[in-house]
């Protein structure tokens, strides 16, 4: 018998069934418009407390380290004088790197771009002129280092190169940096004699006489900025488009993925999810509809070996269908989702996606992401230490050994890649929230938030109250410089059956296509929204061959068992989780009450994902 649904069920959603009386759900929006517009960083107040605190704290620690200490690494290895604190870790330069010995070392100035990239961002945001300034100078000081010998010695010339591509691409177009372009066109030089010319896969020999860690490079990714910044520079510039054309990944992935054949088992999670952003911009700069159709394929095929909080790639890889080794991940690993990472790649990809087709879905699983990993995740310290894994061990081994739970704990590595896409992410929740269209605009995430944009003459300003999802109602007031016609489109999750809407306090029947509800109107100054997307508990199965494997969600977010042994519970035990006074969630189990939280209250406490369901 059927005990639960699973996330690939749950977020094709296509086929929801109508509830209320006053719900119902039509097929999908076809694809081929034009992509919704992202809306600026600038054009949205983000007031959501626990969003407020990561930015605040990315921000103080990117602003905390010193100029000679970020350029370090460069510095040595083109051989110029290198003074200040080296700040250790992946971050630094060893000549005699061993990565059989340590893993400090291990990928040199790495993090540099998206560093600048995300003071960008953070400008855009705040219009902080400090921000401006630091990215500007940093970038100044950094083209005083540019050498094709920095790529030489560098074990990732091509991660590297891809991170300095949007860090100075972002300096351009949101910092304004007028040199920035300049700079980007004379690394591109200086790197081309040390990339591969193509793309080459991970754990593949293309650089002779080097040991395994000279593999691990990520060439492959580097056509999604390639082309976003081709778009940026315009057509003179061709060559970076004709470059991003030959890092395609089509033999060993692109193509079989578009023929709907399941490539994933064996890949690095991270990057390949991240490559599928490629192949969006591959479509969507490019107009290649074969790489669309991959990025779509792709996508379903990572949901079909999801966990229940959207994370996956236990111990960073991606795996075979029917292979059984997700759930073996529960009771073998601690490191169950790249969390920074994979939720960066993951948040872009949906967005293009969600762009590209208008299909609700990706909204859907683009908030699962936010509220059940990043959210969460630790703070970025300021020496380095990082929270890497979200850790979703939940059930004892095979030889018998009880399973010790999962628990936040900061990675033994200081400086990883996941403080280099910490800050990226962070900053981009400003932009996930909205999307616009001519003569419409689209809510993607519920978030406390004010978005301003123009619609023909009229200058408008909707700003969203409420608490969701700690609660199901969703408020937006209309403030216009004059009446304004446009479509207010309201994204509506698969698992809100029941939502409902009022304008001005009137009902108003909701039809919901691709997963979302559109309000058309002649909006003025005062008009009023209320949305209710009504939440109750749901179990979602792990995978079809372990229904007794189950997260217990309530809307959008896992409710995580605060415990470090197992838990069992009857089905209707587990559908009938409370929420007590102080906000937490009491499942009365077969062994007595377990407590229950969301990711983003668990602290540091012991906490299990999954709980097996009995008789």
């Amino acid at each position: 018998m059927r005990v639960g649904i699973s996330r690939r069920a749950l977020l094709q959603g296509g086929a929801a069934v109508a509830a209320g009386g006053a719900l119902h759900r039509v097929g999908f929006a076809a694809v081929g418009a034009q992509p919704l517009e992202e809306v600026g960083y600038g054009q949205v107040t983000l007031t959501s407390t626990p969003h407020l605190a990561q930015i605040e704290n990315v921000r103080t620690v990117l602003m905390g380290l010193s100029d000679d200490s970020l350029l370090m690494p460069f510095r040595k290895m083109v051989g110029q004088d290198a003074p200040g604190e080296d700040i250790g870790g992946w971050y630094q330069y060893r000549a005699d790197y061993d990565y059989r010995k340590e893993d400090a070392g291990l990928a040199p100035s790495a993090t540099f771009g998206q560093w600048v990239s995300a003071l960008s961002r953070m400008y855009a945001i705040t219009g902080d002129p400090a921000l401006r300034e630091r990215a500007v100078h940093l970038n100044q000081l950094y083209s005083q280092t540019i050498a094709t010998e920095y790529f030489a010695k560098n074990r990732f010339p091509a991660y590297c190169f891809d991170k300095l591509v949007c860090g100075l691409m972002d300096a351009h177009r949101l910092a304004g940096d007028e040199e920035a372009l300049a700079i980007l066109e004379r690394t591109r030089k200086a790197a081309l004699p040390e990339l591969p010319g193509h793309a080459v896969d991970r754990e593949v020999i293309w650089r002779n006489g080097k040991d395994v860690s000279w593999t691990w490079d990520e060439s492959y990714t580097l056509p999604e900025n390639l082309y976003l910044v081709s778009a940026q520079m315009g057509a003179e510039r061709g060559e970076y488009r004709e470059m991003a054309k030959r890092y395609m990944d089509d033999a060993t992935y692109f193509d079989p993925l578009a023929r709907g054949e399941n490539v994933l088992g064996g890949k690095h999670a991270y990057s390949y999810v991240n490559a599928l952003c490629s192949a969006m911009q591959a479509y969507m700069v490019g107009g290649s509809e074969k790489h669309l159709q991959a990025a779509k394929n792709g996508f379903d095929m990572l949901l079909a070996q999801s966990f229940a909080t959207g994370g996956w790639g236990p111990d960073e890889m991606l795996q075979a269908p029917d292979s059984g080794k997700v759930f073996a991940s529960l009771a073998t690993s601690h490191n169950s989702f790249e969390t920074p990472c994979g939720s960066y790649a993951h948040m872009k990809l949906t967005r293009y996606l969600l762009r590209c087709t208008r299909e609700g879905r990706y909204g859907d699983s683009m908030e699962r992401v936010m509220y059940n990993t990043v959210l969460g995740a630790m703070p970025l310290q300021q020496d380095g230490h990082a929270f890497y894994y979200s850790d979703y061990h939940s059930r004892p081994s095979s030889s018998g050994v009880a399973g010790s739970g999962g628990e936040r704990v900061y990675s033994v590595h200081r400086w990883p890649c996941c403080s280099g896409t910490l800050p990226q992410v962070v900053a981009d929740y400003w932009i996930n929230g909205y999307f616009h269209e001519p003569g419409a605009v689209s809510v993607n995430l519920y978030l406390s938030s004010t978005l301003r944009w123009a619609e023909g003459e009229a200058k408008i300003e909707m700003e969203q109250e409420g608490t969701y999802p700690e609660s199901p109602e969703i408020r937006l007031r209309m403030k216009t410089s004059q009446p304004a016609l446009f479509g207010l489109k309201l994204r509506i999750p698969a698992w809100a059956d029941a939502a409902s809407l009022e304008v001005n306090g009137s009902p108003v029947p909701m039809t919901v296509r691709s997963g979302f509800a559109t309000v058309q109107r002649r909006w003025r100054t005062g008009d009023t929204v209320k949305l209710e997307l009504p939440m109750k508990p749901r179990i979602e199965i792990l995978d079809e061959a372990h229904p007794e494997t189950v997260a217990v969600m309530f809307g959008p977010r896992v409710l995580f068992a605060l415990a470090s042994g197992p838990v069992v519970a009857r089905r209707a035990q587990a559908l009938a989780v409370q929420q007590d006074k102080e906000g937490q969630w009491i499942l009365e189990s077969t062994n007595g009450p377990v407590k229950m939280v969301p990711f983003t209250s668990v602290g540091d406490r012991k906490y299990l994902t999954y709980l097996q369901l009995g008789s």
